[in-house]
């Protein structure tokens, strides 16, 4: 591991993918840091000043300057030690493709809440187009290639790396099966190859209390959700 020479700490929160896939990439390049876990139900005074705006996870400290939002925690990340394990491509094209399905997730990604909507048919719609969305991913930024970036991990695959763990327990709450080796043979061997790449398989969750956690969560906004209609 590297010492970076200035403290870096990471605030987040149990079953985040925004979180874990910083987490990914600090321990990618090897730069050391300090993990401070946050309760987002009672959240501590160091959070709200760090974060005012979003009040959220992650918040990247380094050499005291917070810095927030996955994606643009990724990107600094990738700018302040350009020299340990690249996760962007030295080529300006290539990084630009890479930003450009960065952003292409983003706008298509799905929540708990509508991954896991109040009917069969609401969540059939949602698989359908959920289904439609990554087949998009899988023919037109994967391919063929063994990580979206070719023969490593990088950015992007930090980036659709929730997708391992976090997808197949939206496929259980909302009773669909969309990314298997049938619909999509190309990406689940992506997500195969990426969960046995030692970094990554040593910081995956366990399965049933990443389910658990996520119903509670959808539990907590369909009770708040019912609540705003009384």
């Amino acid at each position: 591991m590297e010492n970076s020479g200035h403290i870096v700490k990471l605030y987040g929160a149990w079953g985040s993918p925004f979180v874990h896939r910083v987490i990914w990439a600090l321990k990618l390049k090897g730069v050391e840091y300090e993990y401070i876990e946050e309760d987002l139900s009672n959240k501590s005074s160091s959070l709200l000043e760090y974060n005012p705006v979003h009040k959220e996870v992650p918040v990247l400290i380094h050499n005291g300057k917070p810095v927030v939002d996955s994606i643009v925690i990724l990107e600094y990340i990738e700018e302040t030690w350009p020299h340990l394990y690249p996760l962007l491509p030295a080529d300006s094209y290539d990084r630009a493709l890479a930003r450009f399905w960065i952003d292409f997730g983003q706008q298509k990604r799905p929540t708990v809440h509508a991954f896991c909507g109040s009917s069969k048919e609401n969540n059939e719609k949602t698989g359908e187009k959920m289904l439609e969305t990554l087949n998009i991913i899988q023919d037109q930024a994967l391919g063929d290639k063994k990580f979206f970036g070719g023969d490593s991990i990088g950015m992007v695959d930090l980036y659709f790396g929730w997708y391992v763990q976090w997808f197949p327990c939206f496929e259980q709450l909302a009773g669909l099966q969309v990314l298997n080796p049938s619909n999509l043979p190309k990406l689940h061997k992506w997500a195969m190859n990426f969960k046995e790449e030692p970094i990554i398989k040593e910081t995956l969750y366990d399965s049933k209390k990443l389910l658990l956690h996520l119903e509670g969560i959808r539990k907590k906004r369909y009770m708040a959700a019912q609540a705003r209609v009384l």
